[in-house]
């Protein structure tokens, strides 16, 4: 069977090209897709986030920020001061506009001379150094920066955590005279926080110059410092950079990467850090990468399919069309022979009886020249039908050439096969062919049975005397050796 390697080999090929264009083409799809993806979020994305909530933070949080500025250098403030702090509702009344006005959660000022704590409210009470609640104070009095952003319990509002923006106020000499500032709830600023992770689908939270996380929304709840958290802690130091412009970096974390866009936002002393799941924005491409693998291994299965079937009956036609007498459409005398041969090698193994039928139309020429040759190929192709409707199943019968035909007989013995020859005789001899002038077709045939350590050769040898035997004896009759 040496065609049936060459198939497999044509198979092999076409499977192997399917397989290679396939996962070429969709692995150069994923990859370009990822890194488009991983570029619009590295290039785009993230920083139009970052933009953008920057800009809500100068809006949200940062104007909290510049109303405590316009605070600490509004004339009224410091002139009331330096004229003695002599009516303390006007400036309850002040605190209380800006408030109200700015809908901020408290406002407030302290007094450097008399170290009063002036609340929207009224007047509280006197600051002290030695007490921990005023620690704020002697720290902002003496830092070197005109603000700071803390976050402290407003004990004017039963403890409540509050984002504070202390701010100081000098006179017209520039010498500290006192400190002022609005407060923001925790909660509120939380919240925003909250609605910009939804709005924008990020990770965001603020942490302060130590790495320490000073508020955040959803994303970053349980961490208390980024220099300590897996993942982001092998970029911390890169964050705290000190640098308004926006940095970005990526980690992994849990096998998955994050893609991180930070900056230093001097107003408030804090870090912007916002956060994208790259790996979770490249499912979809990933499913649709796997997708495509699934639809290129069923084309595949198909095409491979459809080439088997294609293949098969291709060759099963080729060799159909190798074996087969294309006129009369049984085995030619090649094929004959190869079965003859397999016969031979069997009977090596298994002996048993074999006959051989060789057969001769008689005076097939005078038909060909007196009726033509479509005429004779008729009679060739009925002669034909009529021997394979009578002939045993398992015998093979075959064009062995011209006119002349030849069946194999297995497990047939010498009688046997004569019988059978006679009885094929007498089925064409009595066939109407319509032939003009009522032209009879008549058979001559030999019958041999093979001897031991006989030859092919010399099998056919003697099936060819037997049929001249016959021929010789006046036609339409059977001659058999022995």
């Amino acid at each position: 069977m040496p065609s049936f390697p060459k198939r497999l080999r044509l198979l092999s090929l076409v499977a192997v090209l399917l397989i290679v264009g396939f996962l070429t083409t969709s692995i150069a799809s994923y990859l370009v897709s990822r890194d488009a993806v991983r570029g619009g979020i590295v290039g785009t994305a993230l920083p139009l986030t970052g933009d953008s909530i920057y800009s809500e933070i100068q809006k949200d949080i940062l104007r909290p920020v510049f109303i405590s500025s316009q605070m600490a250098h509004d004339t009224f403030v410091r002139d009331w001061l330096l004229n003695g702090e002599k009516d303390p509702e006007q400036l309850t009344r002040y605190l209380n506009e800006v408030k109200t006005k700015n809908g901020t959660f408290t406002s407030f000022l302290v007094s450097e001379k008399t170290r009063y704590y002036y609340h929207n409210s009224g007047m509280l009470r006197a600051i002290e150094p030695n007490d921990a609640r005023d620690a704020w104070y002697f720290r902002v009095r003496e830092m070197n920066k005109a603000f700071e952003t803390n976050v402290d319990p407003d004990w004017a509002n039963r403890a409540k955590v509050t984002i504070f923006i202390n701010y100081q106020i000098f006179d017209y000499q520039n010498r500290f005279i006192g400190t002022t500032g609005v407060g923001l709830t925790l909660d509120t600023m939380s919240q925003l926080l909250k609605t910009y992770e939804t709005r924008f689908q990020r990770n965001i939270y603020f942490v302060n110059e130590s790495g320490q996380v000073v508020l955040t929304g959803n994303s970053a709840q349980g961490r208390n410092s980024i220099l300590l958290h897996d993942g982001i802690r092998d970029v911390a130091a890169k964050i705290l950079n000190h640098q308004s412009k926006p940095t970005q970096l990526s980690y992994p974390l849990n096998g998955q990467v994050m893609q991180v866009n930070s900056r230093f936002i001097p107003e408030l002393g804090w870090y912007l850090i916002v956060e994208q799941n790259e790996t979770a924005d490249l499912r979809p491409v990933q499913r649709m990468f796997q997708l495509n693998l699934l639809i290129s291994a069923l084309i595949t299965l198909l095409v491979l399919c459809i080439a088997i079937y294609s293949i098969n009956r291709n060759q099963r036609r080729l060799e159909a069309l190798a074996n087969t007498d294309s006129l009369t459409r049984l085995l030619n005398r090649q094929a004959f022979e190869v079965v003859l041969n397999q016969k031979m090698t069997e009977l090596a193994r298994r002996p048993c009886s074999l006959a051989g039928i060789l057969i001769d139309i008689d005076y097939f020429k005078v038909i060909n020249d007196e009726f033509g040759h479509l005429t004779g190929d008729a009679v060739l192709r009925k002669v034909a039908d009529i021997l394979r409707h009578t002939v045993r199943t398992g015998d093979t019968l075959a064009r062995w050439g011209g006119e002349e035909f030849i069946i194999l007989l297995d497990d047939c013995p010498r009688a046997m096969a004569l019988e059978l020859a006679e009885h094929l005789r007498l089925a064409v001899a009595n066939y109407d062919f319509a032939l003009p002038r009522a032209t009879s077709v008549t058979m001559s045939l030999g019958v041999v049975e093979l001897q031991a350590d006989e030859t092919e050769d010399e099998f056919f040898q003697r099936a060819d005397y037997l049929l001249y035997a016959a021929k010789t004896a006046g036609r339409n009759c059977v001659m058999a050796d022995g």
